[in-house]
């Protein structure tokens, strides 16, 4: 099983879960970060750490956000490795919680 990035953390891009990844599955784009399904070792580390909620496992994405399921899956080869901290995104507080993102996802 993987975990999966989903729609909050699009214009946010928290990076609390990349610290605590043992084996560097987050991959980073410009604005979202994506979990590449190959390397994520289901560990469950970075669910907890993220704090805009965004990450669940494969079998517990909410009802709306099963495209993000193979979003992370296209992306993430495309996308360089982030295995390093990082500042959030500068307005990243007031994105967290807002609906319909995905049409913002820059690639």
């Amino acid at each position: 099983m993987t975990h999966v990035v989903t729609e909050n953390c699009i214009k946010c891009k928290h990076t609390d879960c990349v610290e605590v990844c043992p084996v560097d599955c987050f991959h980073e784009g410009p604005n979202f970060l994506v979990i590449d399904p190959v390397e994520c070792i289901d560990c469950t580390l970075c669910v907890d750490e993220c704090p805009v909620g965004a990450i669940y496992a494969e079998d517990d994405v909410p009802a709306g956000q099963e495209p993000f399921l193979a979003l992370n899956a296209e992306l993430a080869p495309q996308w360089p490795v982030l295995d390093k901290r990082k500042p959030a995104l500068p307005d990243a507080a007031e994105w967290d919680g807002v609906p319909d993102k995905l049409k913002l996802l820059e690639r």
